[in-house]
């Protein structure tokens, strides 16, 4: 069994950025969670196995407009 690879900076910058805007995507408890869980992925700074679905809600936050700015396109 290998040793698990560190992520490179460019991704760990990333997950940073989708951790500070998932408060804004999602306010309230369920954004301070997500937010909260992308710094410790972050923070521990290796790609573990199951790293799929965390690399998929990166994405997903990152594309996702904030809920004020969502709300107010709409009107």
């Amino acid at each position: 069994m290998s040793a698990p690879a560190p992520m490179e900076h460019h991704e760990k910058m990333r997950m940073r950025a989708a951790a500070f805007r998932a408060t804004r995507v999602y306010p309230g408890p369920v954004g301070e969670l997500v937010s909260r869980e992308l710094l410790s992925w972050e923070d521990f700074g290796y790609r573990l196995g199951g790293n799929r679905l965390v690399m998929e809600l990166v994405d997903h936050i990152m594309k996702t407009q904030p809920a004020a700015q969502a709300t107010s396109d709409a009107a």
